[in-house]
């Protein structure tokens, strides 16, 4: 972000209405083994800790590159990352019926996302993204319960709704009670997020999780590689550790190995659940944004984030 050196995947829904654990009509989950709701809950921690990480990496890779470029070739190297895991364990191609969720979910997650916060993050500090995009839970459940008939219980919805108004709250004091362009792009980017994530849930019933975000990766391919092209041509690249280390890490962890782990925690636990997990997120971005990248916090940020962090706790025992 050129407003002081940070900028930004990787990262997350739409597993089926049926509770955790559940069989998805017409035969079993598609790994395996299922995943215990206790491991599946882990696996979706773990990608939240993942995706915490996007925005300060890529206020780092800002350093070096131009945000289209930037975007371009994360999304190479990852699809790369994919098609190799892919092609050595020699999965078969994806059935005709799931090739347009695989493409919204390359859409939202691989694509519309990643674009829109790099955008975001060249006027706004990685702290004031990383608030906004906290709406992304609720976003979340409420695309899941329109696409797949998820429905809640009035007490997760009550959790849910305080800890979104805690996130809007710091949002509008931290921006002064204006929105800017900046927010404009991180709205944008909230819709096209959590329609990625409903779909690409919802895939992750009828096949492994990892192989979701990997055809997605792999679908992009064609449109990111001569986007990379014409984007390195027109943007300078000055390469240092931070812009190498941040493209590499919203390539491989962010948007592979974030997406991987995510998706099965979905598929095992549901969607709402798993959504709201992601209101941690913030605050995990908001620690890194101090570590790694020198930015200062207001008292707001630690209030806000313990409002976050009780939602959660509310949400995780009310029945989904």
């Amino acid at each position: 972000m050129r407003a002081h050196s940070s900028a930004t995947t990787a990262t997350t829904i739409a597993v089926g209405s049926e509770p955790a654990g559940a069989e998805p009509v017409g035969g079993k989950p598609a790994d395996s083994e299922p995943v215990r709701p206790g491991f599946g809950t882990l696996q979706a921690a773990l990608g939240v800790t993942a995706f915490s990480l996007t925005f300060p990496a890529t206020a780092w890779g800002l350093e070096g590159f131009g945000p289209w470029s930037l975007v371009a070739v994360r999304s190479v190297l990852a699809a790369l990352i994919a098609g190799a895991c892919l092609l050595f364990l020699r999965v078969p191609l994806p059935d005709r019926r799931h090739r347009a969720g695989l493409a919204v979910v390359g859409a939202g997650v691989v694509l519309g996302f990643p674009l829109l916060t790099t955008l975001a993050l060249q006027t706004s500090t990685t702290a004031h993204a990383a608030v906004v995009v906290g709406l992304l839970p609720l976003t979340t459940a409420l695309l899941s319960a329109l696409r797949v008939g998820t429905r809640p219980s009035r007490t997760f919805w009550i959790a849910a709704l305080a800890g979104a108004a805690a996130v809007i709250a710091f949002t509008v004091q931290q921006s002064g009670g204006a929105l800017t362009t900046a927010d404009a792009y991180l709205f944008a980017a909230l819709l096209v997020c959590a329609a990625g994530y409903t779909e690409g849930g919802r895939l992750a019933r009828v096949m492994p999780g990892w192989q979701v975000i990997g055809w997605a990766l792999v679908l992009c391919l064609p449109l990111a590689v001569p986007a990379t092209a014409v984007a390195l041509a027109y943007e300078p690249v000055h390469l240092t550790a931070h812009s190498v280390t941040g493209v590499l890490w919203l390539a491989a962890g962010s948007q592979f190995v974030g997406l991987v782990v995510w998706y099965r925690g979905m598929a095992a636990i549901g969607i709402p659940k798993a959504s709201q997990l992601q209101l941690a997120q913030p605050l995990l971005t908001l620690v890194w944004s101090v570590l790694l990248l020198g930015e200062h916090l207001t008292v707001a940020a630690p209030l806000t984030a313990a409002a976050v962090l009780v939602c959660i706790a509310v949400t995780q025992r009310a029945r989904g």
